[in-house]
């Protein structure tokens, strides 16, 4: 089943890490996600594992803006992350290669 609102996506997110591809990360990504979706939520990937918690963290090393909206349509495939994000619609900030490695960590995430 496709989940369909972020909270229900993140919380089966943990079960999709690729556990090989996070052996060696220890990483923290953040999301702040606006409007009627909205939320914070941040993801701790470290030994292989992955914990989601609600809120936000103190200390993340990657931080993702953008609508409840968008991180939808991007989890369900129907947006396209480099378009989002060249539209101003996604703000990344702290280590983008971290960013650009959340996709092979997640790899069944389309």
């Amino acid at each position: 089943m496709e989940a369909q609102t972020v909270k229900e996506f993140f919380r089966v997110l943990p079960g999709k890490l690729d556990a090989d591809a996070a052996e060696w990360i220890d990483a923290v990504y953040q999301f702040d996600l606006s409007g009627p979706h909205g939320g914070q939520y941040h993801l701790t990937v470290k030994d292989g594992t992955c914990v989601v918690h609600e809120g936000v963290h103190p200390d993340p090393h990657v931080t993702f803006s953008m609508s409840g909206e968008d991180c939808l349509g991007l989890l369900k495939g129907q947006l396209d992350g480099p378009s989002v994000f060249l539209s101003g619609r996604l703000r990344v900030s702290g280590d983008l290669g971290l960013a650009i490695q959340l996709k092979m960590l997640f790899p069944t995430v389309r």
